[in-house]
């Protein structure tokens, strides 16, 4: 009999085999919704926010990401920049290990990196380093056992930022033996408080708890400080509809919901033995314009849509008001985030013809492409094709798969989607996801050389009020270009039963299990 791939009705989580769901489970076993599989257990390779949020708990970097976005040692006991601003000296802490108990070197280091930028890995921060992006690695060396150097080409003073980034997999420091003898990956041997345990796709992956773990002494802050599995196992189950996954809940199946839609928000509130987690996150959520598409690339059409669609009753619509209005990239808990970021499109019908008019659209057909594992997006197309219809643009709702449309969109191949990009603590970084050249990064949305001069500006540049008047010019340009409409920053809410413990949200909106402990 072939297994489901989700419970497909409440009863079925009362059935204790659904997918792999246990209602008498250890007392020291989490168990945690996933919205779906994960991609890869290959650190920044093959993945999305969902697998970022997995493999974070197995891999750990040279540095890591500290809740206050600051940038601090992780498998560096400490680190040094030369004064020059290309030389990075990292000394490794002693007496770590990794999952299959060899101790961590220098050269594992070394391996572990040229790993990452040997284009053949297909790391996504590939670009980030070879180059393309704000930095250029010239050399890794180990003058010893204990010590690491990464050279640089040029000065880059987000680099560390960029080896943090959990879409970058933390540039988690893995094992040889993650990889066969052809390089072929294999599973992550790091150095993480939980391990790889089962993996049965699309119903659950298991994460053990690595009990050589060496817990650094400074508390715990985001991906950084102190951690310390308190659990034998994370079991993470694979709930892609939403209605199942609180019946799991309630029903005692799974422990703790992440990702929770805003509509079962009220009921789910409402029991006694439920906790709900609300806060607001940095990833922006809205809509992408392909501007090589033929008609797309007419900026009056693009300015026509933002102008026809009424932003505040779009996010009120799809977030039911726990979401503000936002139409700057800049997200709005920023220290960056000021009056000239608060300043974004007026809903403005007439206007809105007269451009469409003007740039000769007769009413042919443009796609928006959605996709239901996130209903957000799916309702952002929706509603933007109600309210654009005011204005005479015909919108149509094409839904995909969520892999099929994350590849349309690696590819450039759309003329509008609905979209959300995880979160980044730093607006250069922010802005980075967005702007680029398509000839070579066909994902980027925003191509613009003298855009693109702005943004490696603001990487190279320290001084806070030089930075903010970058971030400024640039929110301006992207209303006047209009190459995306971001309408609201992600709200992360999360639900889980009292008998969980320590379990605490932070703007990254990726959910960190370890000090989460279960009460008996």
């Amino acid at each position: 009999m072939q297994i489901p791939r989700y419970i497909a009705t409440p009863a079925c989580v009362l059935l204790l085999s659904c997918i792999g769901f246990a209602v008498s489970a250890e007392p020291t076993q989490l168990r945690a919704r996933l919205l779906s599989d994960i991609r890869s257990t290959d650190p920044g390779v093959n993945r999305d926010g969902t697998t970022d949020a997995v493999v974070m708990h197995m891999v750990e970097g040279l540095v890591a990401l500290a809740e206050d976005t600051s940038i601090a040692p992780m498998l560096a006991a400490s680190y040094d920049v030369a004064k020059d601003g290309v030389t990075y000296t990292f000394r490794l802490r002693k007496g770590i290990q990794f999952h299959n108990g060899a101790l961590l070197t220098s050269g594992d280091v070394v391996w572990a990196l040229k790993r990452y930028f040997d284009p053949a890995t297909k790391w996504r921060c590939l670009s980030e380093v070879d180059g393309r992006g704000q930095a250029k690695v010239v050399a890794v060396e180990a003058p010893n056992a204990e010590t690491v150097v990464i050279r640089l080409e040029r000065p880059a003073p987000l680099f560390l930022t960029m080896l943090s980034r959990p879409d970058c997999g933390g540039t988690g420091i893995i094992h040889r033996s993650s990889v066969g003898a052809d390089g072929s990956w294999k599973g992550p041997v790091g150095t993480g408080p939980y391990k790889l345990g089962e993996w049965k796709r699309s119903q659950y992956l298991e994460l053990k708890r690595f009990d050589k773990y060496q817990a650094r002494s400074e508390p715990a802050s985001g991906y950084a400080g102190g951690k310390k599995a308190e659990v034998e196992t994370i079991r993470f189950l694979v709930v892609p509809d939403s209605s199942s996954a609180k019946a799991a809940l309630l029903g005692g199946s799974v422990d703790i919901l992440p990702d929770i839609n805003e509509s079962e928000l009220a009921d789910i509130q409402s029991k006694a033995n439920i906790k709900v987690d609300i806060s607001t996150t940095t990833s922006i959520s809205g809509i992408l314009f392909n501007t090589r598409d033929p008609l797309m690339r007419d900026v009056r059409i693009r300015r026509a849509i933002a102008l026809a669609i009424d932003g505040k009753e779009l996010v009120s619509g799809t977030t039911n008001d726990l979401a503000k209005l936002n139409n700057s990239a800049m997200p709005s808990i920023s220290p960056f985030y000021t009056d000239v970021q608060r300043t974004g499109f007026v809903n403005n019908i007439a206007e809105a013809k007269r451009l469409l008019k003007e740039a000769g659209y007769n009413g042919r057909p443009i796609k928006i492409l959605a996709n239901k594992r996130y209903g957000t997006m799916y309702d952002t197309a929706l509603i933007a094709q109600g309210l654009a219809a005011y204005a005479g643009i015909r919108l149509e709702v094409e839904v995909l798969d969520w892999a099929t449309q994350l590849d349309r969109y690696t590819r450039g191949n759309y003329q509008m989607m609905a979209f959300a990009y995880t979160s980044r603590l730093d607006p250069s970084l922010v802005y980075d996801m967005l702007v680029g050249p398509k000839a070579t990064q066909t994902q980027k949305v925003w191509d613009n050389p003298e855009v693109q001069a702005l943004v490696a500006e603001s990487m190279r540049e320290t001084d806070k009020v030089k930075r903010q008047a970058i971030f400024d010019e640039l929110h301006r340009r992207m209303l006047q270009d209009v190459p995306l409409i971001v309408y609201w920053n992600g709200i992360q809410i999360t639900a889980y039963h009292k008998r969980v413990v320590g379990f605490r949200q932070w703007p990254m909106e990726h959910p960190r299990y370890w000090l989460v402990r279960m009460k008996h």
